[in-house]
């Protein structure tokens, strides 16, 4: 948990939870127990509700330790120290393993940028810090209306969908699950759509590279071709790709105005699926979706094998960041390695947009409840303004 935290704790063995005292054989048959048990961190002011509503159902409680500040961590026993010494140190030598794991198995170079990570012990942790009041609803005066209809685009093999309707859903579009066997078939046309949001997932289980076989449904069919080519070329449309989608859409680049710079998107630099939660800024672009968000830094969601951009900067539209708020490229504050920290890109007039990860899967503010938000007083999620703007533009 202090690892975790990258807090420090004071653990005291004290009288009356000890089973014996006095000898090192005693402290370490209580460290190491196996007995079944859980260790919870309160808050002090609630320490006594939560004592007291355990032993009410017949659990023993005891105190085990105070969370502190400082980078060390320390055992005494009554008022004598037993032992003390840093947090860092000790992560290191937890994490040590892990690390000749992943150098023999991932790129060891990432390996040790991510191990390299624990000697800075005040590095702060991940935080939302946003231009925007949380709680605005800029989609609210559009809620009653009609709701223009949005593609919610999949292949097989697509996982996406569901969070990407409910993002929409939200925002006062209506979703609809169009498959491109729907479109193959015809038994649907993207000319009755306003938006296209192409999901990620694992598109012909990405055996012909990220979005690769999806993007060829659409390019070497004539037919297809043709009906994607006119939906992006409509002004009052707009198409949004994430993950597989944003390497399917990248694939695209021919048919999708003002994307030329657009890049291929590639396998991790890890060398391995990086499913994290990471740290990200909007920029200062042309997106309709990131409307009003310039300068947003916040927590996302990545899960991707391929994410890695060589190219493209000139047209980020967001990058990811370290803890300190500076893009980076420093592995796994940055996921895939991309040039610039790139993690979004832009069309140039702002209607098409591509992010690698997945800003659908926190919508809401429970799904960053640990920092922060998910409360009464700030319940939404930043990422939910990105779709509700989409609707203020359509209007």
């Amino acid at each position: 948990m202090a690892f975790a935290g990258h807090q420090g704790l004071e653990i005291a063995f004290v009288d009356g939870w000890r089973p014996n005292k006095g000898t090192p054989a005693d402290d370490l048959r209580l460290l190491f127990n196996e007995e079944l048990g859980a260790v919870l961190q309160v808050r002090s002011e609630d320490v006594e509700f939560v004592r007291d509503a355990l032993s009410s159902v017949g659990l023993a409680v005891h105190y085990v330790a105070t969370v502190i500040e400082d980078d060390f961590i320390a055992l005494s026993e009554n008022t004598g120290n037993i032992y003390t010494t840093t947090r860092t140190s000790l992560h290191k030598m937890w994490s040590e393993t892990s690390l000749h794991i992943a150098s023999l198995r991932d790129n060891p170079a990432c390996a040790a940028e991510e191990f390299a990570l624990l000697d800075d012990a005040e590095r702060p942790g991940m935080f939302v810090d946003v231009p925007f009041d949380l709680n605005e609803r800029v989609c609210a005066p559009y809620l009653n209306l009609t709701r223009p209809r949005v593609a919610i685009l999949r292949e097989q093999g697509v996982n996406g969908q569901v969070e990407m309707g409910a993002a929409f859903d939200r925002a006062g579009f209506a979703a609809v699950d169009v498959t491109m066997s729907d479109l193959l078939s015809g038994r649907d046309d993207l000319s009755a759509y306003v938006g296209l949001a192409a999901c990620g997932g694992f598109s012909y289980g990405d055996v012909f590279g990220g979005g690769s076989g999806w993007a060829k449904t659409i390019l070497l069919n004539t037919r297809l071709k043709k009906m994607f080519t006119e939906f992006f070329a409509r002004p009052d449309t707009f198409s949004l790709g994430v993950c597989n989608g944003c390497q399917m859409m990248a694939q695209l680049k021919e048919i999708v105005p003002g994307t030329e710079m657009w890049p291929r998107f590639e396998r991790n630099v890890s060398t391995r699926f990086e499913a994290r939660v990471c740290m990200v800024e909007i920029t200062d672009g042309p997106s309709l979706f990131f409307a009003g968000m310039a300068g947003a830094r916040m927590p996302i969601v990545t899960a991707h094998g391929e994410g890695y951009a060589g190219s493209g900067e000139e047209m980020a539209a967001m990058r990811y960041i370290d803890t300190y708020g500076r893009v980076t490229k420093t592995y796994p504050l940055n996921p895939n390695g991309s040039v610039g920290g790139l993690a979004g890109l832009s069309s140039r007039d702002g209607r098409a947009l591509i992010v690698m990860p997945h800003p659908e899967r926190v919508t809401q503010g429970v799904n960053l409840r640990w920092v922060g938000l998910g409360t009464k007083e700030q319940s939404a999620s930043p990422w939910q303004r990105m779709f509700d703007n989409a609707r203020k533009w359509v209007s």
